[in-house]
């Protein structure tokens, strides 16, 4: 029966089988083969148990750590890991890739050039949504007048005069109207 079980460990590659013939091998089902991480694999240095970036940068990703390390550095993203809690460091290789990314495509201005860009835009975004609200109080006050006209036209043709809508236009604003219908053509254009 040893003899069965020395050869199987010589044909086994697991450092653990082969230390002792007489210890009991490892169920097939934890023996897992770990791909080094992409960090370690572009850096071709043995990925350890205990690898910072491991967690970070999948074997399945390698642009994400190719990006970062072009711009930073692997010693300065490793430095940087280290000074991190772990809680914050998803979120902070998040932001390095992002501004990697960012400097790759605009070496000048890098995450500032897409900051600035950002707030020209909602600026713009503003000021479009301002003279669109001016345009609606422009059009609610033609129609308040075009409706005060109205009720004045129909007050002159009965002799009946119609008394609440006399009083609600009293109360509306017309100091920024004319009479003469010069101004009416400068409130449609």
């Amino acid at each position: 029966m040893e003899s069965t079980i020395s050869s199987s460990s010589s044909r086994s590659v697991s450092p653990s089988s082969t230390s002792s013939p007489n210890s009991p091998s490892p169920p097939s089902g934890s023996v897992v083969v770990v791909s080094p991480c992409a960090a370690c694999k572009i850096l071709r240095r043995r990925c350890a148990e205990k690898c910072v970036l491991a967690p970070y940068f999948p074997p399945n990703d390698p642009i994400k750590f190719t990006t970062a390390h072009r711009v930073f550095g692997a010693s300065n993203i490793i430095k940087f890991l280290q000074e991190l809690p772990e809680s914050q460091r998803t979120d902070a290789v998040s932001s390095m890739v992002y501004e990697a990314n960012a400097r790759l495509r605009d070496p000048v201005y890098g995450c500032a050039g897409s900051i600035c860009q950002l707030q020209k835009q909602v600026c713009d975004l503003q000021a479009q949504l301002a003279k669109a609200q001016a345009e609606i109080v422009n059009m609610q006050c033609q129609q308040a007048n075009l409706m005060a006209l109205i009720c004045m036209e129909m007050g002159q043709s009965t002799p009946q005069t119609i008394s609440p809508p006399q009083q609600s236009l009293d109360n509306f604003p017309m100091n920024y109207l004319d009479d003469n219908f010069g101004s009416w053509e400068t409130l449609w254009t």
